[in-house]
């Protein structure tokens, strides 16, 4: 296994950045504090309003525990339990719930009931799961979205989702969680990826045979594009899946998909928002980068010391690269990364998104060490 903890030793810039985080963060919170929603994406130095079933409501309170298992200050921890009870309205009224109810609810009750042994934190992790079981088709996949139209549509974003039914399995013993998400696995090799490693965003199937019927654009340029997050969304689930179940399979899936990502960033290792969009404008998604950065530095851990070097090396020039070009470290800004870009259009680009910063503080805290990987807590 790779050593991504030794291979980091001695080099100033995590020192660096660490100092920065924890500079800056207190503010951030601060700021957090003054509003009755859950931060997503500023304007003027002020975090803007979220519905609380946004799906991005899960990343907020899962850098404060990020924060917390960096420095162990209570005002992360408060700050997450805080958030992790606003976010019971969203379970209240389900109905509005989607697929990415992993990115909700896993990766901080997940992990304070890893950390803590909270029960009440342990029920909605139990709740998510079960809610998104449910949305599960038997003739093979996930469905994403609500809406009569979207009754037969996958994306690749949940191959991240898939681990809250592992954790499913693995805290009740109950094998259908695991079951479910390996054949949602399956059919994301089969129909998602393609043979070059890129990956499409969204894949529609017939609801009742499971016949793949068309691969829309979604939040890429155009069908058959190469939307940069979704290969990062891809490049981390198929390790986490290959994490969970050690199949093959899914370790080949992300090495493919994690070749092509390093192919495509190679002239300055910050992403463009889709791999094959015009020249201009030039967008970037600093989403993409630091989801891409994380899940290679997991892939280089599952790996040998000479094939993980390569992975472990792209994710550090990632990483580095983004935060000199994009981080704001001023505490006027509550987030931190600035080019970040949801979908191919005029009205998301290059702005702030709190996951981003999630997986940028996630890969720092994997640098220096941190066991607890939110993930599979």
């Amino acid at each position: 296994m790779f050593d991504i903890t030794r291979a980091i030793s001695g080099d100033k810039w995590l020192e660096d950045v660490t100092l920065r985080l924890r500079e800056k963060m207190p503010a951030s919170v601060e700021k957090a504090r003054r509003v009755s929603f859950m931060p997503y994406s500023t304007s003027n130095g002020a975090w803007q309003p979220t519905d609380i079933d946004w799906w991005t409501n899960g990343f907020w309170p899962a850098s404060m525990w990020q924060m917390y298992l960096m420095t162990g200050e209570k005002l992360y921890r408060e700050e997450a339990i805080r958030a992790e009870s606003m976010l019971d309205e969203a379970l209240r009224n389900f109905k509005k719930l989607h697929h990415d109810v992993g990115f909700m609810w896993l990766i901080h009750s997940g992990v304070r009931f890893a950390l803590e042994g909270n029960m009440d934190s342990f029920d909605r992790t139990l709740l998510a799961a079960n809610l998104l079981a449910g949305r599960f088709n038997p003739v093979g996949f996930i469905r994403a979205w609500n809406g009569s139209e979207n009754v037969g549509r996958a994306i690749i974003d949940c191959m991240m989702n898939l681990s809250l039914l592992y954790w499913g399995t693995r805290h009740t013993g109950d094998p259908r969680y695991k079951n479910i998400a390996m054949r949602h696995a399956d059919t994301t090799v089969k129909y998602f990826l393609r043979p070059d490693g890129s990956c499409n965003h969204i894949v529609d199937f017939d609801p009742e045979t499971g016949e793949y019927t068309d691969n829309p654009a979604g939040q890429g340029c155009f069908s058959g594009s190469s939307w940069s997050r979704g290969q990062a969304w891809a490049l981390y689930g198929f390790t986490l899946s290959f994490l969970n179940t050690g199949k093959g399979e899914y370790l080949d899936a992300a090495r493919r998909v994690a070749d092509y990502f390093i192919s495509q960033i190679a002239d300055d290792f910050i992403p463009r928002c889709d791999f094959r969009q015009p020249p201009q404008p030039a967008l970037k998604d600093n989403a993409a980068g630091n989801i891409a950065a994380s899940g290679l530095l997991e892939l280089a851990r599952a790996l040998d010391e000479n094939e993980g070097r390569r992975y472990f090396d792209a994710a550090i020039s990632i990483l580095k690269a983004q935060e000199a070009d994009s981080a704001d470290w001023s505490d006027d800004e509550p987030a931190i990364f600035t080019k970040c870009s949801t979908a191919w259009r005029p009205d998301t680009r290059h702005i702030t998104m709190t996951y981003a910063d999630f997986f940028f503080i996630e890969a720092v805290n994997k640098l220096r060490g941190e066991k607890l990987l939110a993930w599979m807590c």
